[in-house]
């Protein structure tokens, strides 16, 4: 670090955005489609962590839970919660999808807070991916259940009619922009706070203001560690809304 925050001349020198940047995990020559990368490695970190808690930390299913089950009860409560209160009664079948992807989110924003980790979710070519099979998801279950009553979505019936059509085209305008503000809500928090994280830590080089640099790193670490967590609980909230949508299309 303290080569990167001092310059040829003396002054103050940080890349803040080189820590996203994705590189082979094995030699240094260019990124293919079959390459493993360091996004790779730790996107299966993700899942194996994943695999960890929910599948390995529940198979005793002991009546007094151990700590490792006790949390993966706590999980399972609160997002199962969250898609009932959403969602309703009939979303709850699809529980398993969002309880996959809120603990895939939570465990690759928390694994990206440790020291020389990569975090994943700051790429919006991963969460787009997840956004996208979201979008696609819920809109086929929409025509699935509900056919072409599902584009009553788009019509605000409650609307005085000569802004109805107006009201549609700001609907369907705004229904397709979903992927996009859902992908980039997450890769954009997760990667500011990386990149505030970084340009402070270049900071802390400077032995005259080293102390406040701590400080505020510190700080900062802190509430990364809560948006972590709130980004991926936005993740899926959304998710339990778009797909109550697609349930009950009808305004």
């Amino acid at each position: 670090m303290a080569e990167e925050a001092h310059g040829d001349e003396g002054g103050l020198v940080f890349h803040p955005m080189d820590q996203f940047i994705v590189k082979p995990l094995f030699g240094d020559g260019p990124v293919g489609m079959f390459t493993i990368t360091n996004v790779t490695f730790w996107m299966a970190v993700a899942v194996l962590c994943v695999v960890a808690l929910l599948v390995l930390g529940t198979r005793g299913r002991a009546l007094v839970p151990s700590r490792i089950q006790s949390i993966a009860e706590l999980a399972y409560g609160f997002v199962y919660k969250m898609v009932e209160d959403v969602a309703g009664k009939d979303g709850v079948k699809y529980f398993p999808y969002i309880m996959t992807l809120f603990m895939f989110i939570v465990f690759s924003n928390f694994l990206g807070l440790l020291p020389l980790s990569f975090t994943t979710t700051s790429h919006i070519a991963v969460t787009a991916v997840m956004a996208m099979a979201v979008f696609l998801a819920v809109t086929i279950l929409g025509f699935v259940k509900n056919g072409a009553g599902f584009l009553s979505l788009f019509w605000i019936s409650s609307a005085p009619l000569v802004l109805r059509p107006i009201l549609a085209l700001i609907e369907i305008i705004s229904y397709f922009v979903r992927p996009v503000s859902h992908s980039i809500r997450l890769a954009g928090n997760m990667m500011a706070g990386h990149a505030v994280i970084k340009v402070f830590a270049a900071f802390a080089a400077l032995a005259a203001i080293a102390p406040l640099s701590i400080i505020a790193i510190t700080a900062i670490y802190a509430l990364e560690v809560l948006v972590s967590f709130i980004q991926a609980y936005v993740f899926a909230i959304l998710t339990c809304v778009y797909l109550k949508d697609a349930l009950h299309p009808h305004h």
